[in-house]
Order: structure tokens, then C-alpha cells, then sequence
């Protein structure tokens, strides 16, 4: 894998909006987080946004490579998630934006850009986008800022053995709903070997057996390492016998590798940063770390 610039106070960050449209007054309250932490930071905002999206295509586009290739920018921040990064996939220069050695921070729309750059062989990072920053416990925005800033592995982070095993891979995924859209086009990773992580929101349990029944059929999962499971927010059926967890976690299971879940990764209260690239393995119902971005 490519090497991550370290991040440290003082440095500049990029915010962009490469999905949908950002509330102001969270945008506000996460933005404040950088600058309490010493950060500069250059806002690559549209001034209005277009339809569902923050801006269009063009604009995205054009903001997402400019913070790309700025050589003053060490760190990249998406303003929010929603929809849209997967339309900015062919208009991006992959392999230098892979190169720029610039952590990219987001997550939920962001696992298409987070999906890309491991195919091209980067590190990224899912975390909080800057709208959730801001409501983020400490535990959360401290941990962020020191995978940023760290040569070394961030703590492991508790779980529970859905299959038991050991399962040592890189780390992979995101949102569910992304990994399944994306796999069959030229920026999803081989998933041979690696750590599958996957959260959603919104999604009901049917839904979520049909992204999964849809990857699974595809081959891509054959070789998965392991599977971890974050927070699937929203995602339960009112007045369901189960919940969606157990549907998941029941279908994760049937690839007969080693599956740990409830881990506080997500659109949960507590979205905890973890390296995506990075050697990572899944034991005693954990999710530990080998490395960070550095």
C-alpha cells in the first residue's frame, strides 16, 4: 500500500462535498472541531446546491481533484454523505490522487471514493464526515486525529463473535449499500484475503440480504478473510420478530469465515475511525489493527 502523510496541528485540510447536500448548523459545529484543534482549513464548497446533490457533477468534480493535488493539503474531509460520489468515479484521476499520499476521511457515500483508492493502492480512512464530527464523543474525534497523526496501529476495537476464528487480512468495505453498487465496475478492490467491514442506515433486513445475496453471487466473497459488522442504523423492521443484525450476521456467517459484530463503526452515535487498507485482523471478538496509514 501507498504511504499517508501524517496530519498535524497546523496543517492544511480540505473539506469537500463530493455526495449530497450539508446542513449548515452541523457543518458549522464540525468545522469548529478542526479549527479548535489548530487546523487550517480550506472549505472546496459549491455555493448552492443542485437538485439532491451538493453541486453538480462538474463542480464536485472539479473540488474533490483540486484538494487531490494541492501539495499543501495533507488531509481530505468529506463535508457529509448522502448521494452522488459514485457519478465523480470516472472523471478523477485515481492513480495520482492514490500518489498524493493525502489521507481521505468520510464514510457512507464515501466508501465509493474509500473502494477506489484501495483498488489503486491508498490508505483512507473511515470516520466521521465533518457533520458528524461535531457529535462525535471525545473518545471518537480523538481517535480520529490520532490514526491521522500516528505512525502506529490505533487500538483494537470491541465487538462480538458472531463465527469464531482468526481472520488476518487488510481491511476493506464501508456502507453495504456502496460495496454492493459498486462491485462489476473498474473501482471496486479484490476482496481475496481481506477484512470485509460493513455498516448501512435506513436499510431494511430485506434489502440487506439482497445486497449480500447480490455480492455473494458475484463470486467476490469466495476468498474473504473474515467480516466485521458495524452499527446497521435505522435499519430494523418495526414490529419484526428479528432485527437486522441477525440477518446479516446470519448470512455473513453462511461464508463460513470468522465474523465479529456490534462494532461502534457507522451512522451510530459513536463512529470510531479505523484504517481502510491497513492490516487488520478479527480475534476474541475484536477488530485489531497491524498498522495505520503511515
Amino acid at each position: 500500500m501507498l504511504p499517508t502523510k501524517p496530519v498535524r496541528p497546523g496543517d492544511l485540510l480540505a473539506i469537500v462535498a463530493p455526495s449530497g447536500p450539508y446542513p449548515e448548523e452541523r457543518y458549522a459545529k464540525g468545522l469548529a472541531v478542526l479549527r479548535e484543534r489548530g487546523f487550517r482549513v480550506k472549505e472546496l464548497l459549491p455555493p448552492r446546491p443542485w437538485r439532491y446533490l451538493a453541486a453538480e457533477d462538474r463542480e464536485r468534480s472539479a473540488a474533490l481533484s483540486e484538494a487531490f493535488a494541492d501539495p499543501e493539503v495533507r488531509a481530505i474531509f468529506a463535508a457529509r454523505g448522502g448521494y452522488g460520489a459514485m457519478r465523480l468515479l470516472p472523471s478523477i484521476d485515481w492513480a495520482a490522487a492514490a500518489r498524493s499520499g493525502k489521507a481521505f476521511v468520510g464514510f457512507s457515500d464515501a466508501t465509493a471514493i474509500h473502494l477506489t483508492l484501495q483498488d489503486r493502492g491508498a490508505r483512507s480512512v473511515h470516520g466521521p464526515v465533518i457533520t458528524q464530527l461535531g457529535e462525535q464523543p471525545q473518545e471518537a474525534v480523538d481517535r480520529l486525529f490520532a490514526l491521522l497523526g500516528s505512525d502506529g496501529a490505533p487500538p483494537p476495537i470491541a465487538g462480538r463473535t458472531v463465527v469464531p476464528g482468526t481472520a488476518r487480512g487488510r481491511l476493506v468495505g464501508g456502507c453495504l449499500s456502496l460495496v454492493s453498487r459498486l462491485v462489476g465496475t473498474p473501482y471496486f478492490p479484490s476482496l481475496a484475503g481481506c477484512i470485509l467491514l460493513l455498516e448501512d442506515v435506513g436499510e431494511r433486513p430485506y434489502r440487506l440480504d439482497r445486497m449480500w445475496t447480490h455480492l455473494s453471487l458475484t463470486g467476490v466473497l469466495d476468498e474473504l478473510a473474515g467480516v466485521a459488522i458495524g452499527d446497521l442504523t435505522s435499519c430494523d423492521e418495526p414490529g419484526a420478530g428479528f432485527t437486522a443484525a441477525q440477518v446479516l450476521e446470519e448470512l455473513a456467517a453462511s461464508s463460513g469465515k470468522p465474523v465479529i459484530s456490534g462494532l461502534p463503526i457507522g451512522h451510530g452515535d459513536v463512529n470510531l475511525a479505523v484504517p481502510l487498507g491497513a492490516m487488520a485482523e478479527i480475534r476474541d471478538g475484536s477488530l485489531r489493527f497491524e498498522e495505520g496509514l503511515l
